[in-house]
């Protein structure tokens, strides 16, 4: 019985090491992607965007910036699924910055830490917001 009671605790052991870097991986594909800075960021602030489907494979492809949830979709979208390319090209810096407090609680917790951890200034607008 003791041998399987220390088996198990190895198991669950080497799970907790794996989840661990597992999430490690994850966190650096959305690292490899950040731009520079948020400066980068030069993507359209009005209009209709249409995604290529490489980012939007499985939806909307079709955005519309004066429609504020549309918005919101597109910026979830490209956070989650863009390439470095892709967050230059749909990604505005002011609109990020103004729907942050927001959109970070749409995004996922690994988008969410990157993107804080790497620029400060979005985890400011979340506490200024809060």
């Amino acid at each position: 019985m003791a041998a399987s009671s220390q088996s198990h605790a190895s198991g669950a052991k080497d799970l907790s090491g794996a989840y661990a870097e597992d999430l490690s991986l994850y966190q650096e594909k959305f690292r490899r992607r950040l731009p520079e800075s948020l400066d980068d960021l030069r993507g359209p602030a009005q209009g209709v965007v249409d995604l290529p489907l490489h980012v939007a494979w499985s939806g909307m492809t079709s955005y519309d910036l004066s429609r504020p949830r549309q918005r919101m979709g597109l910026y979830r979208t490209v956070l989650h699924e863009g390439l470095r390319d892709d967050l230059l090209r749909y990604l505005n810096q002011s609109l990020l910055l103004q729907m942050w407090p927001v959109l970070r609680t749409l995004v996922g917790r690994t988008v969410r830490t990157v993107w804080e951890d790497a620029f400060p200034q979005l985890a400011a607008r979340a506490r200024e917001a809060a």
